[in-house]
């Protein structure tokens, strides 16, 4: 279909169009009552009682702006389990640096939308950067540790609320008081159980027209007023739940701030690589359901300006939202209109259901996050990682025990940093597979299975030379791994008279490794042996030549040359 001008003058990022109005509408409508619920959920998460509206804040400004500005057409953004769960663990950090933890929420808030604001300004950077393409290459196993942790976390988090028991601070801090103060609640148990019930049990048939989040707020919170004891108070409510506009709220007290400072500067960064993991994972699931293909570094451009604006008006950081998002695209969203939307659905609730926001019992939005705690762990792969990999095992699941006991970020640069070191040496043996320790390609074992991998001419130009040549084959890009085995190697050169290194199948060939070639060239030259490097072609010959290393053109013409060296 051609695009008119009109719609090509309001193409004002990536795939924003005219053309699908109808369903970036509905698209958008479904998106937000299923966030709805969400919002107020991770609000009072990550915030506490009389958090639940800055997750609504969060929502409408994040899930705008990252819309308006980003790579993503049909991605729905706004407050995440992650992103949530790094905001409790902002304010644990901030009392550990000493702020006092008898703040009120009102009190502590500029100091953590701060760490907010700094966060979408590097998630802006990082676009700047163009770091799009590099953060979704982070390994699988460390992905599905991470998150399958993150829901660990939510669900441990949620225990204490769903019993209707008050906690705050980590998973270990939270626990704890549940276990020294239990108390259970039993109005807010049944509350709970309720909502459980209906975010598990809904029939597939209803809940493709309202989602399950949103028929426990509908379902359960008029029966929870039948547990009143003189007020909600008895199962608790998210606080206080304002109407009207988010205010823009400069960061004040800024000595306090630059009291606190590294806390902040190290909540941003965390918050910005976080949400830049979640937001881009999200973006491939959706270039997957609606055959789209994302644009990175604007996506993070987009995430970043939302998440910085949205720490001016006091929201939730937010990211893309995986189910928001499949949903948005399965009931017709395809352009970033739909997440306008989406923002636009939440303000109007925001403008005049605050009142009713307020009877949300706290034990229900618990319930619904254990659901989403419980859908965030990566089952599949979790349960059977240790049958296809013992060390991709014990990556994820080393991954998935620092998220939950010891720091988001650690865990993620930790497991970044082992998994590459364990894919390097995967990749080192399969460079090597030629210079076993035993030579397959010596004329001394021309039986075996390696050396018949040889053309049958070169197979007889290797038989003549009766042992006097040592024929190693590299293979694939070289790098400093492949340096290691090639310097262990090296004392062999000895055995032998004619030392033949075959790069024929070398693409790239790494300074570590080059060096290492030179040492074991010149160390046969030391021995007096004579060293060729054969099948060196275009970037890899003129990387060679750099060192000062000739190449010979084949590796039949350096078994040539080694024949007529040993005759001579």
């Amino acid at each position: 279909m051609k695009i008119s001008s009109k719609e090509s003058r309001l193409a004002l990022i990536n795939g924003f169009h005219l053309k699908n109005i109808r369903g970036d509408v509905l698209g958008g409508l479904t998106a937000a009552v299923v966030a709805l619920p969400l919002a107020l959920a991770f609000g009072n998460a990550a915030l506490g009682p009389g958090g639940a509206i800055y997750g609504l804040y969060g929502a409408v400004v994040v899930g705008f702006l990252a819309a308006l500005f980003g790579g993503t057409p049909a991605q729905v953004s706004g407050p995440t389990g992650p992103m949530s769960v790094t905001v409790a663990g902002v304010i644990a950090g901030l009392a550990a640096a000493g702020v006092p933890k008898d703040l009120s929420i009102e009190q502590i808030l500029p100091l953590v939308m701060a760490s907010v604001v700094f966060g979408g300004l590097f998630q802006i950077l990082f676009g700047i950067l163009r770091l799009g393409k590099y953060i979704t290459l982070v390994p699988y196993s460390v992905v599905s540790g991470f998150m399958s942790g993150i829901g660990v976390i939510i669900i441990a988090l949620q225990i204490g609320p769903l019993l209707g028991i008050k906690t705050q601070g980590n998973v270990i801090s939270s626990l704890s008081t549940v276990a020294g103060n239990f108390q259970p609640n039993g109005a807010a148990i049944s509350v709970a159980v309720m909502t459980l019930a209906i975010v598990f049990l809904t029939p597939r048939k209803i809940s493709q027209w309202v989602p399950s989040p949103l028929l426990a707020l509908l379902v359960v919170t008029p029966i929870s007023l039948l547990f009143k004891d003189g007020g909600l108070d008895r199962i608790g409510t998210p606080g206080p739940i304002p109407e009207g506009l988010p205010s823009l709220s400069i960061p004040s007290g800024l000595y306090t701030i630059n009291e606190y400072f590294p806390v902040i500067l190290k909540a941003g960064i965390v918050l910005a690589v976080l949400g830049a993991i979640d937001s881009l994972l999200t973006s491939l699931v959706a270039d997957n359901i609606s055959q789209t293909r994302h644009n990175s570094d604007r996506e993070l451009i987009g995430q970043g300006i939302g998440n910085a604006v949205a720490g001016l008006f006091s929201g939730l950081p937010g990211a893309g939202a995986t189910m928001r998002t499949v949903i948005n695209v399965k009931s017709g969203g395809s352009t970033p209109l739909s997440g306008m939307v989406h923002s636009i659905v939440l303000l109007v609730v925001l403008l005049g259901a605050g009142g009713a926001a307020e009877q949300i019992p706290t034990a229900l939005l618990a319930g619904i996050l254990i659901k989403v705690g419980l859908d965030i762990i990566d089952w599949g792969f979790l349960l059977r990682a240790h049958r296809l990999s013992l060390k991709t095992a014990s990556v994820m699941y080393g991954v998935l025990l620092m998220t939950v006991f010891w720091d988001l970020i650690w865990a993620v640069l930790v497991g970044v940093f082992i998994a590459n070191m364990l894919t390097i040496d995967s990749i080192t043996e399969t460079q090597l597979e030629g210079m076993e320790a035993d030579n397959p390609f010596n004329s001394a074992s021309n039986n075996n299975a390696a050396n018949a991998q040889l053309p049958s001419d070169e197979k007889a130009l290797l038989d003549r030379c009766a042992g006097e040549v040592m024929l190693f084959r590299l293979k694939g890009p070289l790098s400093f791994g492949a340096a290691k085995g090639i310097t262990e190697r090296m004392m062999l050169v000895r055995n032998y008279k004619v030392l033949i290194l075959d790069i024929t199948d070398v693409p790239r060939l790494g300074v570590t490794a080059t060096l290492a070639i030179e040492d074991m060239v010149q160390e046969a030259l030391n021995n007096s042996r004579k060293a060729y490097v054969a099948g060196a072609t275009g970037r890899v010959k003129d990387r060679l030549a750099k060192f000062g290393v000739d190449v010979i053109g084949t590796r039949k013409e350096a078994l040539t040359a080694a024949i007529d060296n040993l005759n001579g």
